[in-house]
């Protein structure tokens, strides 16, 4: 998606009703500056403003998206190149939030081993040893269950069977089975076992 072309195309809309950023604001109970942001083409609409915002404008959101009025001819394309184009967006965030959770990871695990070393080395068994052990190893627990989170939140569990793209509860996923980002899952639709890989869009 082009947000310097949506910006533009939600400015001249806006223009062609006589509406300014203030009363166009108001309507959408948003601030003049969130406007000017979208308009500017540094953000985009929340969702849950964007259709206030096509029915004031007069459009759809496919049309709002792709920064133009499309013909109805090419209204079928259009829908396909923006669902490609999304796809592709979220297979890039969503690689990029994998990355991050590797890192921490292994970053608060380098840093527990660090600690407990130097600690160890440095200190006389007692209470402040067992303090810095007690909690480096609460430390790495906090980090660890929130890059499980960000592992189960991100993408979608493939099934082997079926291939079915599936999002699976905490508890389940904690308890499962599992080789890095494969893990062994129930299906929802077919409800068989599998090793379903993690994929990054549907």
């Amino acid at each position: 998606m082009d947000l310097i072309k949506i910006g533009k195309f939600i400015a001249g809309l806006r223009k062609d009703k006589n509406l300014t950023q203030e009363s166009l604001a108001e309507k959408l109970y948003v601030t003049d500056r969130a406007v000017s942001k979208w308009e500017r083409g540094l953000s985009l609409p929340d969702a849950d403003k964007m259709l206030d915002l096509c029915n004031i404008l007069g459009i759809n959101v496919n049309e709002l998206l792709n920064g133009e009025k499309i013909d109805m001819k090419d209204y079928e394309k259009k829908t396909e190149e923006l669902l490609v184009e999304m796809a592709k967006k979220e297979e890039t965030s969503n690689k990029k939030l994998i990355m991050n959770m590797w890192i921490i990871a292994i970053t608060a695990l380098l840093f527990y081993i660090g600690i407990i070393i130097v600690s160890a080395m440095a200190l006389e068994e007692g209470p402040l040893l067992g303090t810095i052990i007690c909690g480096s190893t609460a430390l790495l627990v906090i980090v660890a269950f929130y890059a499980f989170k960000l592992e189960v939140e991100t993408g979608y569990y493939e099934c082997n069977k079926c291939h079915h793209k599936h999002i699976p509860n905490y508890f389940v996923a904690m308890i499962c089975p599992h080789i890095n980002l494969t893990r062994f899952l129930k299906c929802p639709k077919c409800h068989k076992w599998s090793w379903s890989k993690k994929v990054m869009t549907k």
